[in-house]
């Protein structure tokens, strides 16, 4: 029989364990076959859903980290997750998707778009109005080894134009959340411009997020969030509002939305 000493020990650790657990932010964590990915629903500081993969992951053959407009052999926009998991290939499955950029009315990418080293579509620097054009925006790109990277516009062309990346995968979107560690400096922590917006985040514990937000949230809230709830010291906008999509099976998730560009992360059993 345990001592009155053991106890009260014992005791002691389970009254900690749900202190703790009564501060910690309210999440539905996703059932994935793998712990190097992962999807949750939180509920602070907003309500939003938030899919990750470990960034170390993206170096096997297994998980790979792609981007998809156009049906196989075809012009066609895809347009839709549905769409999507239909051209897959045989022994891939779709752990989870987002929208990946803004469009024209033919849902062709308005920014860089690079898919398996083939330039879709070229940097855009020029000056406009809307949200890809508040500047500075970015480009959200990795090369064949699989590192991600978010790296605002400008730089990105002095780096392109010095031969420095080869991207394997690239979207250009805008406006940038998060910039070398600080929110863009043009959104107004008192707007009251609230949307439904999704953007990706590189993050300092090694993780890649992409999130959407579950309700209406302003541009300043929503790049707080990737600076100082997520710790991602870089954040890219990627659409807002009716092109906001998420695909996430663990957590129940399949917008039917149609869309340009899509970002999604593929688990091969090969």
């Amino acid at each position: 029989m345990p001592s009155t000493t053991s106890l009260a020990t014992l005791a002691s650790v389970a009254l900690l364990a749900l202190s703790l657990s009564a501060c910690s932010p309210a999440a539905t964590d996703a059932a994935s076959d793998s712990s190097q990915w992962a999807c949750q629903i939180q509920q602070a500081p907003f309500a939003y859903s938030a899919c990750a993969i470990e960034a170390s992951a993206l170096g096997d053959k297994r998980h790979v980290l792609q981007l998809f407009w156009q049906k196989p052999d075809s012009t066609q926009p895809l347009l839709s997750f549905d769409e999507l998991l239909a051209a897959l290939p045989a022994g891939q499955t779709l752990s989870f998707a987002m929208n990946a950029g803004m469009y024209n009315e033919r849902f062709a990418p308005i920014g860089y778009t690079v898919i398996e080293g083939v330039e879709k579509r070229a940097l855009n620097l020029r000056s406009g109005g809307g949200n890809f054009h508040l500047l500075p925006n970015g480009v959200l790109w990795w090369e064949r080894d699989g590192k991600v990277q978010i790296t605002e516009s400008q730089a990105f062309s002095e780096q392109l134009n010095g031969g420095q990346v080869q991207p394997w995968y690239a979207t250009q979107s805008g406006p940038m959340l998060v910039i070398q560690d600080q929110i863009h400096p043009k959104f107004n922590p008192e707007s009251q411009s609230a949307k439904i917006r999704n953007g990706a985040g590189v993050c300092r514990d090694g993780r890649i997020r992409f999130v959407h937000s579950d309700e209406p949230v302003t541009f300043y809230q929503f790049a707080t969030l990737f600076k100082e709830y997520l710790g991602c010291p870089n954040a890219l906008f990627l659409d807002g509002g009716v092109a906001s999509a998420l695909y996430a099976p663990s957590i129940d998730r399949h917008d039917k939305k149609q869309m340009g560009v899509m970002i999604g992360l593929v688990d091969s059993s090969d």
